[in-house]
């Protein structure tokens, strides 16, 4: 239908006509509806398109992404035209696939353009320069004219903006904007990461000029109409680097035997007011990022760091949920309310597990004073998990591997963190408390900010139980949905066993990524009807958003009126959130996977340990026991010439009839290590 006619459907009239008009154009930029040749507007899936995310390949060739198909497109390098990794797009399919193979399409229109910067190393010539992209899955370099180049040498890592983009046959143009330092320089590397993912890095002035007008301690007038705990035992439990604490916990035994469990969360919205800039600056980064070097918050240290952040022995606001909950798990009652809390002490996690496991020590000897509170939350937190183990959550209890760093921020060893006694009572109060606070808001039927762990896709599922049958493993009950708990049995049986690692892993990629909504859909992986985020509003928007909600709510109610700007809102705030964790996420896994090759750079001709984790048609990666991951490329493997089974994830041998597949223990020789690129690549020593 043209323009007019759906004006006329829609019996849309006076001012709305040129608003109806803007959202028409709004909904063919995303993508949503298409706009003919002849200014008719229809639905991609008439014309026989679809609308996605351009996911490239360093081969050249990519896969359209759709939220509309079960299966990704293919697009071959030669039907790319000109669209990069990470643009929307629309893609007309050319063949439909069969035998297992995916839809083949080619691109037909760019929607919107993800990469308007590029950050790589330059090269040059006598007449031009080129950025070579760090990322590989842009695969083709920039071109940039002499005049343009800003005097950057051959090896710096630069920053180019892009000025024409590529055609069939022609290279991106740009112009260099940036340059970040030698690709050798010791902090070019991290860097860089932080300009292609596009982290800001420093605050506005007038965000920081906001945060320095804010007091640096709490006045007798803020106190005013909060419950006043600044004389009850409360205490931080954290990371010994951690600055921004923002969750306290307090617990008592009642003379029934029920625990009193006090969460008690910093009131970061009593300094961040709605729209003010340092909230706009904080829905824009939405998250902290913690990458391995530094951190970048979402939040002014002057906040973050201090009047925020529940430090001991000084008033601080809070928000806090105080719950009832008898000896078998079961909450009895619970209460929403503003506090004042001065925190007794600022505990570390390696602190609190000494102290539960009687480890004597001076540095623990000002503690006795509290121990029994703590001996009580291990009571409470086994309680806790117990509930919820039987109504059937997952628990990944994966390795979390952390990189230690020297002065001159260099990689000097990669730990694997143990998951303590005391990680598992703060995980088991927060999660309890996101609970009580998602569904309490549920039924009060208020706009708010879910966060949802949808069901899993069952086709996924039943390929990964196809994995795990060869390892004599499977899921019981798989059929049109499934439930977590079957999962958990799951997990529980691999316990102990040498493929634990690897069904974890395949199993978190058969799942859903969990995400922000406005919608209450559960959370699977949980196996909680109700689940939101409350207990870090530091360094997650949600968290901040909700208590500001919340706080509204409890001071008088939410009109209808008030109910109707709400929902915009949250939706804005989810859908924000959501896309800027994923961002962070893959920094922070960047970072990472540089900084472990940095550290394995110097470790090459040496021998490991490790277990086969994954298999594909070029080869299978091996994990070793610090978590670091490498390729065995197949073409090393010179004794025989080898099959790959994918549905089994198995290389066999022609002549030999040997094996390698998931699980198998090996041993690898570190033969190649490309840092900017953190791959890691070893060679087989030996099938144990």
């Amino acid at each position: 239908m043209k323009e007019d006619e759906l004006v006329k459907t829609f019996q849309v009239k006076g001012k709305n006509i040129g608003k109806f008009i803007t959202y028409l154009d709004e909904l063919v930029e995303e993508g949503r509806i298409m706009k003919t040749r002849h200014d008719k507007y229809a639905l991609p899936e008439k014309l026989n398109l679809v609308v996605g995310i351009l996911d490239m390949t360093k081969n050249g060739y990519g896969f359209v992404v759709s939220k509309t198909e079960k299966e990704d497109i293919f697009i071959p390098a030669s039907k790319i035209n000109g669209a990069m990794n990470g643009d929307t797009v629309v893609a007309r399919i050319l063949s439909k696939g069969a035998f297992n193979k995916k839809n083949e399409g080619e691109i037909v229109k760019i929607s919107k353009r993800k990469n308007e910067m590029i950050v790589g190393t330059f090269e040059e010539n006598k007449n031009f320069g080129f950025v070579v992209p760090d990322d590989k899955k842009m695969n083709t370099d920039v071109f940039i004219p002499k005049t343009e180049a800003m005097n950057a040498k051959a090896g710096h890592k630069v920053v180019a903006a892009i000025t024409a983009w590529p055609a069939p046959g022609r290279n991106p143009e740009g112009k260099i904007v940036e340059i970040l330092g030698d690709k050798d320089d010791i902090g070019t590397d991290i860097l860089s990461i932080i300009r292609r993912h596009q982290l800001p890095e420093e605050f506005p002035q007038k965000v920081l000029d906001e945060a320095e007008r804010v007091e640096e301690a709490v006045s007798e007038s803020e106190i005013e109409g909060r419950r006043d705990l600044r004389n009850e035992k409360i205490v931080t439990i954290d990371g010994a680097d951690a600055k921004d604490l923002d969750d306290a916990v307090s617990i008592k035994k009642l003379e029934n035997g029920d625990f009193l469990l006090g969460v008690h969360i910093a009131d970061v919205t009593h300094y961040v007011g709605e729209g003010a800039k340092m909230d706009k600056e904080a829905l824009k980064r939405a998250t902290s990022v913690y990458l391995a070097d530094r951190v970048i918050p979402m939040l002014p240290k002057r906040l973050s760091n201090g009047i925020c952040s529940l430090n001991p022995r000084v008033d601080r606001l809070t928000l806090s949920v105080e719950m009832q909950i008898d000896k078998k798990g079961k909450l009895i009652k619970y209460d929403i309310f503003e506090s004042i809390i001065n925190s007794s002490e600022r505990m570390t996690y390696k602190d609190v597990t000494a102290l539960l496991e009687n480890e004597k020590s001076p540095e623990l000897e000002k503690y006795e004073y509290i121990r029994d509170m703590f001996e009580d939350m291990r009571e409470l937190s086994s309680i806790i998990r117990k509930n919820r183990e039987d109504r059937g959550a997952i628990d990944f209890d994966l390795p979390e591997a952390k990189v230690i760093l020297n002065e001159e921020r260099e990689a000097v060893d990669v730990v694997v963190e143990e998951r303590t006694v005391s990680h598992k009572i703060i995980e088991d109060f927060m999660l309890i408390c996101n609970e009580t606070v998602a569904e309490h808001i549920f039924w009060l039927k208020i706009p708010f900010v879910y966060r949802v762990h949808e069901m899993p896709d069952i086709e996924k599922l039943e390929n990964f139980n196809n994995l795990v049958h060869n390892l004599g493993y499977h899921i019981k009950g798989i059929g049109t949905e499934v439930h977590p708990k079957a999962l958990r049995d799951l997990l529980e049986k691999v316990k102990g066993h040498k493929e634990e690692l690897f069904v974890h892993t395949l199993m978190l990629r058969s799942l859903k990524q969990a995400r922000y909504s406005e919608d209450n859909l559960g959370h699977f992986g949980l196996a909680a009807k109700y689940y939101t985020h409350f207990t870090s509003p530091i360094r997650r928007y949600p968290d901040l958003q909700i208590h500001r909600i919340i706080k509204e709510y409890l001071k008088g109610g939410i009109t209808e009126g008030r109910k109707k700007a709400l929902s915009a809102i949250v939706k804005n705030t989810a859908e924000r959130s959501s896309e800027r964790e994923r961002i962070a996420m893959e920094a922070e896994r960047d970072t990472d996977d540089l900084k472990k090759a940095e550290y394995m750079s110097h470790h090459v001709g040496e021998v490991f340990d490790g277990i086969i984790t994954s298999v594909t048609s070029f080869g299978f990666f091996v994990q070793l026991p610090n978590t670091i991951e490498g390729l065995v490329r197949v073409a090393s493997l010179d004794d025989d010439y080898y099959n790959y089974d994918g549905d089994n994830m198995v290389f066999t041998g022609e002549r030999t009839g040997k094996r390698y597949r998931l699980g198998d223990d090996v041993k690898v020789l570190l033969i190649r290590v490309d840092v900017p690129q953190g791959e890691i690549d070893f060679e087989l020593e030996e099938l144990k």
